[in-house]
């Protein structure tokens, strides 16, 4: 790990470069991040679930308390 607080002007440039340059996803490392491997199905699925089923308990609570008083 690099401790020091200021970089020459050359490692400022390749610092620059490297910053511009696009990732190429031909040779992406798909290894070290394994999370970009998975795909894309899990939780989101089940928010509109868990929405729709907040929904209806909170109607439900509002009618039973209509119904009591």
């Amino acid at each position: 790990m690099d401790t020091r607080e200021s970089k020459t002007k050359q490692e400022l440039k390749e610092h620059a470069m490297d910053e511009r340059i696009p990732e190429d996803f031909d040779k992406a490392e798909a290894h070290r991040q394994p999370e970009a491997r998975k795909s894309p199905n899990g939780m989101h699925k089940m928010i509109p679930i868990a929405i729709a089923v907040i929904g209806v308990v909170l109607v439900g609570l509002l009618l039973l308390n209509g119904m009591v008083d």
